[in-house]
């Protein structure tokens, strides 16, 4: 039988890019047959046979006694929370951040979801504002009447928007303050239909923003962004420019978390 090694030896990174198939394959459809892998990723049985012994062999895969089925091992997760407790979130996101700041000319910040409030631990602060913003690294901010905020509640369920809206002090800090769950629900929807969120003078008169929440690579919402300016210069005719600039952000900074859109 042909080792790995020598069909490594011939072409390294087809087979790098096949192993990785495998694994892939197994974590989206579970546990398969050699016959069901070879028809999903259109390759010889014999050479999934090969990858799927030298997996586990590493102990990435596992063979089923009864069924002889092959699925993934725990290790694999392992391998995972490694990576996981190792990444300095703020390390890996910060030139995107950097990038959106230079792309518009106005401030970016960065949350983390805590309860019912958005935390902010990151900015990239404008050059450009004329006036001077409230938040600042470290401060939270309450998920209802915030940009952030409510792009992270565009991710949740009814039930829990209702959660976090029972658990908030609602208060009517400025005049265009959501005080009402109905007219929340219908703000998140529009959300959902666009994909980014608007603070329209929401929490801070004069201040406007346009945000997206980032999923983690579980897709759950932990993390938004924002762009923030003088509503002088965030104009109704600016919004879908700097939206786009967002959206495109937004998959960056997905990607780079590790999530992937289902397909």
């Amino acid at each position: 039988m042909e080792r790995l090694e020598d069909e490594k030896s011939k072409n390294p990174i087809q087979v790098a890019d096949r192993i990785f198939q495998v694994l892939e394959s197994l974590a989206r459809g579970g546990p398969a047959g050699l016959m069901e892998l070879s028809n999903t990723l259109g390759l010889h049985k014999s050479t999934v046979h090969r990858l799927l012994n030298s997996l586990i062999y590493m102990g990435y895969v596992r063979q089923d006694e009864e069924t002889s089925h092959y699925a993934l091992t725990f290790k694999i997760l392992e391998l995972a929370d490694l990576m996981l407790n190792n990444m300095d979130v703020l390390t890996l996101v910060h030139p995107y951040l950097k990038k959106l700041k230079t792309l518009t000319g106005e401030t970016v910040h960065f949350v983390q979801i805590e309860g019912a409030h958005a935390v902010y631990i990151a900015k990239e602060e404008s050059h450009t504002n004329s006036i001077r913003m409230v938040s600042r690294v470290g401060s939270q901010i309450p998920l209802y009447r915030s940009g952030v905020g409510k792009a992270l509640l565009a991710m949740m369920d009814d039930s829990q928007v209702r959660r976090i809206w029972e658990a908030s002090d609602i208060q009517a800090v400025t005049s265009h303050t959501i005080v009402s769950l109905d007219r929340l629900y219908q703000v998140l929807e529009e959300i959902r239909q666009r994909g980014y969120a608007l603070d329209d003078e929401e929490n801070e008169m004069g201040v406007r923003c346009i945000a997206a929440a980032v999923p983690d690579y579980r897709g759950r919402p932990v993390y938004a962004f924002s762009i923030s300016a003088p509503a002088s210069r965030m104009t109704d005719e600016r919004i879908p420019q700097l939206a786009e600039y967002v959206l495109q952000t937004r998959e960056e900074l997905a990607a780079a978390l590790g999530y992937r859109q289902p397909s």
